[in-house]
């Protein structure tokens, strides 16, 4: 299996999961802001979470700012959209598929201050 092949899946995994958790308290709740969020920091373990899935998802989009220097990624803007959506456990494979796909159409550009000079 090549490796796009493997970020394909991985997104798939990245929207699985997430809302097989969510849709089910959506459906039992409807759409309702205030529990949502008094659920979501209800103790300061679950806040633990959403604290590390926040700075993930900063992480990510500084990543993507400073990697897009180097690779030319075409339709980028659905890594933001689906890390608004679903989180970052798909904007990341997504990005990595898109990047992967980049790179072998040959859409990557070497930049001298990116490049290590080779070992002797």
């Amino acid at each position: 299996m090549g490796r796009k092949n493997i970020y394909l899946l991985l997104c798939l995994l990245g929207v699985a999961v997430p809302y097989s958790q969510f849709i089910p308290w959506l459906l039992q709740n409807g759409f309702d802001a205030r529990l949502f969020l008094a659920q979501l920091a209800a103790n300061r373990i679950s806040l633990f979470f959403v604290a590390d899935v926040l700075v993930s998802g900063l992480v990510l989009m500084v990543f993507i700012r400073m990697e897009s220097s180097r690779v030319k990624i075409r339709r980028g803007w659905i890594v933001t959209a689906g890390l608004c959506l679903v989180g970052v456990s798909f904007a990341l494979p997504v990005y990595l598929y898109l990047r992967e796909r980049a790179l072998e159409s040959g859409e990557f550009t070497a930049r001298k201050d990116l490049v290590r000079p080779a070992r002797v």
